[in-house]
C-alpha cells in the first residue's frame, strides 16, 4: 500500500476536509459498526469487506439493537460541535447523515427484515456469493469463512420466520424464484469448490452444504404455505420516497420534477435512437462473439484502447498504479448460485488486483445487457470498468478523506458511469462502429425509462408485472430482463433513478461551472475531482466545487 500512499501526493486536492477530528472519529465508529450490520446486496457498488468469521445476525434481539443504535448514532451526529467547520467538513457531515439515515430507511421505512422475504435469500445465499465473487485464488481462510456462512443459513432462516410479520406477496415470488432448484444448484457449487478447497476441509464443506440445502428448502416450503396470506401492497409511498430523496440520496427535486426530467431525457434518447438507426439502416448488424475466449481477448484490447483514447483526448487522469478491468470466464462454482451483478471490483485493501467481470458463453438468448456485451465489449467496459465503476471506486478508495471512501447512494456512482458512456460517444470512441452507437442509445432509453418506473413503483401506480412489461415493450428489451429489473427496483426504491438523475446533475454542474468559471474551467480537472469524490452525491460536489448553496438549503437536516 505504500506506493498508493505516495501516489496520493499526485492527486489533485479539491476542497478535501482537513480531517476534522470529531467528524472523522464519528465516521470511524459508525462504519466499523456498519461493516458488520450492513445487509448483503446483489448490487456491486455497496459491497463491503467483512471481518474474518463474520456472519449476518438478524435475530429479533439484534434487530432491536440495530434500531437503538440508529437512534444513538443519529443523536450523536446531530450534537457534534460545529465550531470552525470548513465547507468540506459540512459536506462530510451531510454524507454521514445520509449514511445514518440509510439505516433508518432499511429498518424502519422499507422494513426489509419484516416485509421482504427475498432479503433473507441475500443474507444467506448472497452472503456466500460475496466470498465466491472474489477473483483471487481461494485461500484456506476464505474457504473456512464460506463454510461458516453456509452453516449460518439455518439460524438466519429461523429468524426470518419470526421477523417476517408484514411479508409482501410479490417479494415472496422473487424469493421463490431465487430458491428454484436450490438443492442441485448448491450441490454443483459444492462439487466445484471441493476441487479448490484444502482437502481436509472437504468434509466440513459437504456437511455445511447439506445443512444449507435443508435450511433453504425449509424456507421455500414455508414461503409457499404463507404466500397466499401475505399482503399485496409493497410501495413505500410518496412520503417515504421524499424522505429518501432528501435525507439519503441528497437529490434536491420533487418526484414530479424527476418525472419531467426523465421524460425529457426519454424524448431525447428516442429521437437520437431514431436518427442513429436511420443513418445505419443499410449497415449489417453486429454479430456476437463466437466464444468466450474471443470475447475476453477482445475486451482486453478494448480496455487498453479506451485508456489510450481517454489519455489522448486529455479527458481525465488514470494513475499508473490503477490495475485493469478484465472479462474472465465464470467459474463452475459461481454459475449455480449467481445472484446480482457478477463483478468483482476489488476493494480498499485489494488495489493491486484487477477488477473482473464474469462472463458466460455468448448466445443470442442472453438478456439485454449480456447480449449487447456479446456484440461489443466497450459499452460495458465504460460503465462497469474504465472510466466507470472500477476506476471511480479505486480512485475513491484512496481519497485522503476516509469518509469519502464509502458508499452513500447510487446517484453519484451510477450517474458517473452513465455519464461517461455518452461522454465517450460524443468524443468519437464509437465512430468505427455505428451499430454500437445504437447500443448506447438503447441504454439511454432504458435509463430514462427507469425514472418513470422507479417513481411509479414507489408511490403505488405500477405493479411489478406492469412495470416489467412496460420496460420490455418500451425500451424494448426481453421480458425476463424487464421483470427482473422491475422486481429489484420495487424493493430498492430510489436506485433506478440514480443513473439518469445522477447524469443530469453532472451535466448541470458542468454547465454551471463553465458559465461561472469561463476560460478557467478545465474539464479534465473537473473529471479528476469528480472521480476522486465519486461516492459523494452531486449536489454536495456542486456546493464544494462552485460554492452554490441553493440546493444544500433544501437538503440540510432540520
Amino acid at each position: 500500500m505504500k506506493i498508493f500512499l505516495l501516489i496520493l501526493l499526485l492527486i489533485p486536492q479539491f476542497g478535501i476536509s482537513q480531517n476534522n477530528v470529531e467528524i472523522q472519529n464519528f465516521a470511524k465508529e459508525f462504519f466499523n459498526w456498519r461493516v458488520i450490520t450492513q445487509p448483503v446486496t446483489g448490487d456491486d457498488i455497496p459491497r463491503v469487506e467483512r471481518p474474518d468469521k463474520w456472519i449476518p445476525d438478524y435475530s429479533p434481539v439484534a434487530l432491536a439493537e440495530y434500531r437503538e443504535k440508529y437512534i444513538e448514532f443519529s443523536s450523536k451526529l446531530i450534537n457534534l460541535p460545529r465550531i470552525g467547520w470548513s465547507k468540506s467538513d459540512s459536506v462530510d457531515y451531510l454524507l454521514l447523515h445520509s449514511a445514518v439515515e440509510r439505516v433508518n430507511w432499511e429498518l424502519n421505512i422499507l422494513k426489509l427484515p419484516n416485509r421482504n422475504p427475498d432479503f433473507y435469500v441475500h443474507q444467506t445465499l448472497g452472503a456466500v456469493y460475496e466470498l465466491l465473487l472474489i477473483y483471487s485464488p481461494i485461500t484456506r481462510k476464505r474457504a473456512a469463512n464460506i463454510i461458516l456462512r453456509l452453516n449460518s443459513f439455518n439460524k438466519t432462516i429461523q429468524y426470518a420466520k419470526t421477523n417476517l410479520n408484514e411479508p409482501v406477496n410479490s417479494f415472496a415470488d422473487i424469493a421463490l424464484g431465487s430458491l428454484k432448484d436450490i438443492k442441485p444448484r448448491l450441490y454443483k457449487m459444492r462439487d466445484a469448490l471441493n476441487e479448490l478447497f484444502p482437502v481436509d476441509l472437504n468434509a466440513q464443506l459437504n456437511s455445511a452444504v447439506e445443512h444449507a440445502v435443508m435450511a433453504l428448502e425449509d424456507y421455500r416450503e414455508w414461503l409457499e404455505v404463507k404466500k397466499p396470506y401475505m399482503q399485496t401492497s409493497f410501495n413505500v409511498g410518496r412520503e417515504g420516497y421524499e424522505y429518501f430523496l432528501k435525507n439519503i440520496a441528497l437529490i434536491p427535486y420533487t418526484p414530479e420534477e424527476l418525472l419531467i426530467m426523465g421524460k425529457q431525457e426519454w424524448d431525447r434518447s428516442v429521437a437520437f435512437d431514431i436518427y442513429e438507426k436511420g443513418r445505419n439502416k443499410n449497415l449489417p448488424e453486429l454479430q456476437i462473439f463466437s466464444h468466450a475466449e474471443e470475447q475476453m481477448d477482445t475486451e482486453r484490447m478494448d480496455e487498453e484502447a479506451i485508456r489510450y483514447f481517454i489519455q489522448e483526448k486529455d479527458l481525465l487522469t488514470i494513475p499508473d498504479w490503477v490495475q485493469h478491468y478484465r472479462f474472465v470466464k465464470i467459474p463452475p462454482y459461481l454459475i449455480p448460485v449467481s445472484m446480482g451483478v457478477r463483478d468483482d471490483l476489488t476493494s480498499e485493501t485489494r488495489l493491486d488486483e484487477d477488477g473482473v467481470r464474469y462472463i458466460t458463453e455468448p448466445s443470442l438468448n442472453m438478456g439485454f445487457f449480456s447480449l449487447a456485451t456479446a456484440k461489443d465489449t466497450r459499452p460495458l467496459i465504460l460503465h462497469e470498468g474504465v472510466p466507470g465503476h472500477y476506476l471511480q471506486l479505486v480512485l475513491s478508495w484512496v481519497n485522503p478523506d476516509r469518509i469519502r471512501r464509502r458508499f452513500f447512494d447510487s446517484g453519484a456512482n451510477e450517474g458517473i458511469a452513465f455519464y461517461v458512456e455518452e461522454l465517450l460517444l460524443q468524443y468519437g470512441l464509437f465512430d468505427d462502429s455505428p451499430k454500437t452507437r445504437e447500443i448506447i442509445y438503447s441504454f439511454m432509453r432504458l435509463r430514462a425509462l427507469r425514472v418513470d418506473v422507479d417513481i411509479n413503483l414507489a408511490i403505488g401506480n405500477y405493479s411489478i408485472e406492469q412495470a416489467g412489461k412496460y420496460l420490455a415493450s418500451t425500451v424494448p428489451m426481453d421480458l425476463p430482463s424487464g421483470l427482473q429489473e422491475a422486481g429489484f427496483f420495487a424493493y430498492n426504491p430510489g436506485q433506478a433513478i440514480s443513473y439518469q438523475i445522477g447524469k443530469l446533475q453532472i451535466l448541470n454542474l458542468i454547465a454551471e461551472a463553465k458559465i461561472l468559471l469561463g476560460e478557467d474551467f478545465d474539464l479534465k480537472e473537473f473529471h479528476d475531482y469528480m472521480l476522486l469524490n465519486g461516492n459523494v452525491p452531486i449536489a454536495l460536489l456542486r456546493w464544494e466545487y462552485l460554492n452554490l448553496k441553493d440546493q444544500i438549503e433544501k437538503l440540510w437536516p432540520e
